[in-house]
């Protein structure tokens, strides 16, 4: 196995957490990025809005996972919340890339967090990343997130866009929402339930990063999403059925618009998203159906 010394941004976030456990298991260095002095081995100091990274911090890693940015779902989108998801992903990745761009010797790869939300609603129709972009305020987030990288890709670093899906996870993210939810007999179908979600394991989502550090022919979008997308609906099914609840209190749009305002659009959108790139890569998911996934959230002690 090759040693690897790999730098993370959002390292305490849900899937920069988990990245960070597996990939210490197995033996390799980790360096943090955080935002504030560097207090102790293996940190590194950024500011993602003012754009200052500690370069020097990041000679001889292998490669970068810069997984930071504000949470799409952590409050209702206010103009002012808008633009704090915005700048935290387009001005942190440009800071992050200029600064592997500055190094004489910069990290054979960077994994630049994106998102399936670039597609916009794609209805019952399937994307791949040949797929051009959507429309909406996530699908201009994530082209100018992905433009931010240029720098890195111009000085010769690999640079991977890994476009994720919903999460399955108890600890956080759109499904961590959930559990608790279908738990209490609260559960059911978000508007007519007929919108697509593509959705990938944790523990999925984390070996697909550690796959493409790794695969060295392999640049520019890769969705990682699970191989069969499902609807709102069924998903709705597999929480109450694995869980023993039933699920009978359905969100109607109307609620939900009023309730989330904008961000409803996100939320009742259907995204039927494949993960073509990352499946020919070579890459096999453990949990590649929708149960699967939720029972090993379930399963997951961590």
């Amino acid at each position: 196995m090759r040693r690897m010394r790999i730098a993370i941004t959002g390292s305490t976030g849900l899937i920069g957490t988990a990245l960070v456990r597996s990939l210490r298991a197995d033996g390799h260095e980790v360096v943090r990025l955080v935002r504030r002095e560097a207090r102790a081995r293996g940190e590194v100091s950024w500011d993602p809005l003012r754009q200052t990274v500690d370069a020097s911090g990041l000679a001889g890693c292998t490669g970068v996972v810069h997984l930071a940015g504000a949470g799409v779902g952590d409050h209702r989108w206010t103009a002012s919340y808008k633009k704090e998801i915005r700048d935290s992903r387009v001005l942190g990745t440009a800071a992050v890339a200029e600064a592997l761009a500055s190094l004489d010797t910069p990290p054979r790869v960077l994994v630049s967090g994106s998102a399936i939300g670039i597609y916009g609603d794609t209805g019952d129709r399937l994307a791949d990343e040949s797929t051009p972009p959507g429309h909406g305020f996530l699908a201009g987030v994530c082209q100018e997130w992905e433009d931010a990288a240029g720098p890195a890709a111009e000085a010769g670093v690999r640079t991977v866009f890994a476009r994720t899906g919903l999460v399955v996870a108890r600890e956080g993210g759109a499904w961590g929402k959930l559990f608790p939810l279908f738990r209490a007999g609260l559960g059911g179908r978000l508007g007519n339930g007929r919108q697509y979600w593509s959705f990938i394991a944790l523990q999925d989502h984390v070996a697909a990063l550690r796959h493409l550090l790794e695969a060295d022919d392999v640049a520019g979008p890769v969705n990682l999403t699970a191989p069969h997308p499902v609807t709102n609906r069924q998903v709705t099914e597999v929480m109450g059925r694995v869980l023993h609840r039933p699920a009978l209190f359905p969100a109607p749009a109307p609620l939900l618009r009023l309730a989330l305002g904008e961000m409803a659009t996100d939320v009742l959108g259907s995204q039927r998203v494949v993960p073509r790139r990352l499946l020919d890569s070579g890459f096999s998911f453990t949990f590649p159906d929708v149960e699967s996934a939720v029972r090993a959230a379930l399963a997951d002690t961590r």
